[in-house]
């Protein structure tokens, strides 16, 4: 029932009946790309690959006979009279080939001599997982298989390649995407990345150059060889064909690249059964133009259709369940930080950061800790390098009590940061330091004029906080830099958006200056850290720098706790006035998460 809205504009589509109803749900689609102009439709569009891995690996009693390699050229043959130039994609490891009975042997070389008829992709020479390999060990396997194909005459497709088990594509081994760089590999595919379920949830991504595709599962594992295999037998299969899962994988997504394997053709050939049913049916019953491009053209228009998966959204290797290990054996699963502490900057997380370094179980990454400008992983384009860059700069813990940590004063209010620390570390703690956004404010442009910054030493710092959007294009950045990472309820709104509050620590800024003491230890608290180890024994103040210090090893260096002579008044009603809604709906988010003002929220600005 469609209405056209008449009466308030608004045009509505009404389904009377199950939405899960297969014909329903290409309704449901038609209706949302009606009713959006087409802005949240997809393309009709579908471009499909399927690829047989494990040529040549299966178990006795489970390859191919030389009708079944008949059987998938005629398959083949048929599936091409709805999808042009459509070609099964082989995987195969040379190193099993004629490993079967007699009969699957004259299999094997049947399929040799159809080689033409196919497509053929590289696994392993002998379907080694890829993790456990050096480079050398790589590159002979690779080598190996690839004469195996020149020997063999195999029509090899050299820019696409999928290891077995898609270990090494993700998580990744480094060693694998050199390799594949060396011998001009484009894209690959895998079903591990971010997770392996749910399935509709599987992404790409571009690492080192390379294009990674998500692969969809169709049910159809090894072992899945008869009817009587296939869950719900032979009528639920034809159910997933004939309207529910199968079909709507092709309905719902716009690039199919399926995963199945050789044993899926042979004996009750399910494989074919499938494919060439579903195709029949999505070609009956949908306007979807089914197309067969070559898989670079694949994964080329893939990422044009989805740019924001371009960059991968690194998870802990370690909880990846894919029913085996692929980890890479050097990738620690103890070397990430249980702790970060994300700023914002200028308002005392290098202090923070150095003070607690006194505890014996907190422990911050490999070479100067206070000098973190450079390690800016979470934010920034160190983040394409990958988890080994990461975890080289952190030591292994010597206990499981010891908690590594973090400080970079720049993830707070980076848009980016807080979903690439959940993905990666979702157990984390986040300490975050609210100070007065006045005073902060003020201290960003003084630390700005120490570097010598134009926007600071040529401009005064009322002329610095109201440049209009008429001032040069140097002062309205870092005005917008300045000014709203102070917005500290649109950020920490972020953040809550990916961590509960029971993993967020606030401190305040005024209490990390005048008391450290208090505000350390009600953190060891927080943290849960046993020992505890009283501060009042490990901070002093210090008269002369008029701030504390640890008593084990001084006072930090001189950009810490500089003076300022003092702001003027107009500067501060001005940034009273730009700061007020924020600071209004800042206690209200405080209030609902049942945490404490700061002492700065509920003062009259002053410095």
């Amino acid at each position: 029932l469609i209405l056209p809205g008449l009466q308030d504009g608004i045009q509505r589509v009404i389904i009377g009946y199950d939405i899960d109803f297969w014909l329903n749900s290409l309704v449901a689609m038609d209706a949302i790309t009606h009713l959006t102009n087409g802005r949240l439709g997809l393309p009709l569009t579908r471009l499909l690959q399927i690829d047989v891995d494990d040529m040549f690996v299966q178990r006795t009693g489970t390859r191919l006979l030389v009708k079944d390699v008949v059987a998938m050229v005629k398959s083949q043959e048929r599936i091409r009279q709805i999808v042009p130039e459509f070609t099964y994609k082989l995987g195969f490891s040379g190193g099993h080939y004629l490993k079967g009975s007699g009969d699957e042997q004259n299999g094997d070389r049947k399929v040799i001599a159809l080689a033409q008829h196919f497509d053929w992709f590289s696994h392993m020479y002998k379907h080694e997982a890829t993790q456990n390999l050096s480079r050398i060990k790589l590159k002979t396997s690779l080598d190996n298989n690839d004469q195996f194909a020149k020997k063999k005459n195999l029509p090899q497709v050299f820019d696409y390649m999928v290891t077995p088990f898609h270990s090494g594509v993700y998580p990744v081994y480094d060693v694998l995407y050199d390799e594949w760089n060396e011998r001009g590999v484009l894209s690959t595919s895998t079903s591990c990345y971010p997770h392996p379920k749910p399935t509709w949830n599987r992404r790409g991504f571009i690492y080192r150059g390379i294009m990674v595709l998500p692969r969809q599962y169709c049910d159809l594992s090894t072992t899945t060889i008869r009817f009587e295999n296939y869950i719900g037998g032979k009528s639920g299969l034809d159910n997933s064909i004939h309207g529910q899962r199968l079909f709507k994988m092709f309905l719902y997504t716009p690039v199919i690249m399926v995963m199945t394997h050789m044993s899926n053709y042979a004996n009750d050939r399910l494989a074919e059964y499938t494919f060439e049913n579903v195709v029949k049916f999505v070609n009956k019953w949908t306007n979807l133009n089914m197309v067969a491009p070559p898989p670079m053209e694949i994964a080329g228009r893939y990422f044009e259709m989805y740019p924001n998966e371009v960059i991968p959204i690194w998870t802990n290797p370690c909880q990846v369940d894919t029913g085996r290990n692929i980890v890479p054996p050097h990738v620690s699963c103890t070397k990430f930080p249980k702790l970060i502490i994300v700023g914002p900057n200028q308002i005392g997380s290098t202090v923070l950061q150095n003070f607690i370094q006194a505890h014996p179980l907190l422990v911050s990454k490999i070479g100067d800790p206070i000098q973190s400008n450079e390690f800016q992983f979470f934010h920034g384009d160190k983040y394409l390098l990958g988890l080994d860059w990461y975890q080289k700069h952190f030591p292994e813990p010597e206990t499981e009590n010891v908690m590594l940590f973090e400080t970079n004063a720049n993830y707070f209010d980076s848009e980016m940061v807080p979903k690439r620390v959940h993905a990666l570390i979702p157990d984390a703690k986040i300490v975050i330091i609210l100070a007065d956004p006045i005073k902060r404010a003020y201290m960003w442009y003084q630390h700005l004029r120490f570097r010598m910054d134009p926007a600071a030493i040529n401009y005064t710092f009322y002329q610095f906080v109201s440049a209009s959007n008429k001032a040069p294009f140097f002062l309205r950045k870092a005005r917008s830099r300045c000014l709203k990472s102070s917005a500290y309820v649109i950020h920490l709104a972020r953040w809550l958006q990916y961590f509960p509050v029971n993993q967020i620590y606030l401190v305040d800024g005024d209490e990390l200056k005048d008391d450290p003491v208090s505000v350390v230890n009600k953190l060891q608290t927080f943290l849960n850290l046993q020992p505890f180890i009283d501060f009042s024994k490990k901070l002093r103040y210090d008269p002369l720098k008029k701030f504390f210090c640890r008593i084990d090893n001084g006072c930090l260096g001189m950009t810490i706790g500089r003076d300022y002579p003092p702001m003027d008044e107009d500067s501060i009603r001005y940034l009273d006035s730009y700061f007020a809604d924020h600071n209004t709906n800042l206690k209200t988010v405080l209030n609902h998460i049942g945490r404490e003002h700061p002492r700065w929220l509920t003062e009259t600005p002053s410095i």
